[in-house]
């Protein structure tokens, strides 16, 4: 019996995060990362999966309502709940702050998603490094 050869799955796109060394002082900034859309509800499972696993299941995340397209209250990631908050906070324009039950807390700085390589890079490399503590 002969089989069709079946086309490979589309590669998932990389994930653009980096976080700051574990450990040591404490961070303002976590680390960045930097989606390729404003589509939270595409972006954020793909965040969420590429997390530490030290970090637990991530169960409410805040971002700025201005920037993503919509946030729903709440969504199905890795067949878990979690909880989306909207915030408009003047302070906290491009960060999303993730909260686990009894792990922690981390902000990242979200740099947008139509940033030039050449200048989304260096504030990755800042966000990540003793700067960003």
């Amino acid at each position: 019996m002969l089989t069709a050869p079946q086309s490979p799955l589309p590669a998932q796109p990389l994930l653009r995060l980096r976080l700051a060394p574990h450990g040591g002082l404490p961070h303002r900034i976590d680390g960045a990362w930097w989606p390729r859309s404003y589509d939270l509800l595409a972006e954020l499972p793909r965040l969420l999966a590429g997390l530490p696993r030290g970090w637990g299941h991530i169960g409410s995340v805040t971002v700025n309502g201005a920037t993503w397209a919509s946030v729903p209250a709440r969504m199905l990631v890795l067949d878990r709940m979690v909880r989306l908050h909207s915030s408009t906070a003047v302070s906290a324009p491009h960060t999303v702050c993730l909260l686990a039950p009894s792990r922690g807390r981390w902000d990242l700085l979200v740099v947008p998603p139509d940033t030039p390589p050449d200048t989304a890079e260096p504030l990755m490399t800042a966000a990540a490094g003793p700067a960003g503590r």
